[in-house]
Order: structure tokens, then sequence, then C-alpha cells
């Protein structure tokens, strides 16, 4: 039987994170690529304006 393992980021005293989704256009071909970032929910402005 198959075990299934369940990671969370989330705890009773830790601090809350989020999961930011960026698309970027490269240069050289002009295609978009998804960039993935974990950071924390008081920063996810921040990593937008980026």
């Amino acid at each position: 039987m198959a075990k299934k393992v369940v990671a969370t980021l989330k705890k009773a005293d830790a601090k809350a994170y989020a999961k930011v989704i960026k698309a970027v256009k490269s240069e050289k071909t002009g295609a978009y690529t998804f960039r993935e970032e974990i950071v924390l929910l008081d920063n996810v402005q921040e990593t937008l304006k980026k």
C-alpha cells in the first residue's frame, strides 16, 4: 500500500506563507516563462512589484 505524505507550511504558531507565480517574458525568444516563489504573506506586494 502506498503512503501519502502531506507537507504543510502553516502551523498554529508559524508565519503565513503565500506562493507567488509571475509570468516573465524572455528577451531572447519573446516567450513567457513562469517563476514561482514562496514568500511571507506580508511581503507579497513587494515581491510582485519587482
